[in-house]
């Protein structure tokens, strides 16, 4: 592994040890904090924006691979996963996943990319802000139901280097599964998004020329490292408080750092 600068080390050590414990603690942020703060980290170092976006998402969502195991645990452990929802959505998820990491992913430019991102996270960060209980009766889809949404999540994920349950939570909470399953079960179909995505991102960039030292394709190996080893030692500490607490005020908080990192991309794709 390439040497790194002790500031990038520290940059990157805080950035995994905050995703990881959101990703714990809410089922959502990790990846969609960590795209903003990667692509700033590398344009600080001279990425073109064209690059730095998709190193950024590819680096994030392959973290996820690591992220979602420590959380999946702690929740499992806690009696939290819907594993008949897993089973039900992973096909879609997979199917989706690749086809947004292998196909859709190479054809976006940088810029078209930083505002897709940009406007999904400014819709996050809005529903963190909204209390809507949903309809009573009404409940998950049937299998074929749950394969078409698991394609949506994936495919939607692979672009954006998120875990999925930006959408996959605020789905199962509108069809009336509790909000601590919800996070538990986002937390089990993590692993797969990011497995197929992940995948993706090295079938489409497998020919390109390193942008920076320890850049494969759009995998920013290093980094990947850091903040995986950061992320998985704070995950499950974020899944054992959100069983504790109400995080209600919490997520409010955070939907204004998200609107904040929308705000960041929106400017990186509008202006570069």
């Amino acid at each position: 592994m390439p040497e790194l600068g002790l500031l990038l080390v520290v940059e990157l050590l805080a950035l995994g040890m905050v995703g990881g414990f959101l990703a714990g603690l809410l089922g959502v942020g990790g990846g969609m904090m960590m795209v903003p703060f990667l692509t700033a980290i590398l344009g600080n170092r001279g990425v073109p924006l064209a690059m730095s976006v998709k190193i950024a998402i590819a680096t994030s969502m392959a973290t996820i691979l690591f992220t979602s195991l420590s959380s999946l645990r702690a929740h499992h452990k806690l009696g939290a996963v819907r594993w008949d929802l897993v089973r039900g959505l992973a096909p879609g998820i997979v199917l989706g996943g690749l086809a947004a990491g292998a196909g859709a992913f190479a054809l976006f430019k940088g810029q078209g990319l930083a505002l897709f991102f940009a406007a999904f996270i400014g819709w996050a960060a809005l529903n963190m802000f909204r209390d809507r209980k949903p309809r009573p009766g009404r409940d998950m889809p049937g299998m074929a139901g749950q394969t078409a949404a698991g394609s949506v999540i994936g495919f939607l994920s692979g672009l954006l280097g998120a875990g999925g349950a930006f959408i996959a939570v605020p789905f199962m909470v509108w069809c009336n599964v509790p909000i601590r399953h919800a996070v538990g079960t986002s937390a089990a179909i993590g692993f797969p998004i990011a497995l197929a995505a992940t995948a993706g991102y090295v079938i489409s960039g497998w020919s390109l020329p390193p942008a920076l030292p320890g850049v494969f394709g759009y995998l920013y190996l290093p980094a990947l490292l850091v903040i995986a080893m950061a992320s998985v030692t704070m995950a499950p500490l974020g899944a054992r408080v959100a069983q504790r607490m109400d995080t209600t005020r919490l997520k409010r908080l955070f939907g204004l750092l998200l609107l904040g990192l929308a705000a960041y991309m929106l400017k990186k794709g509008l202006f570069g």
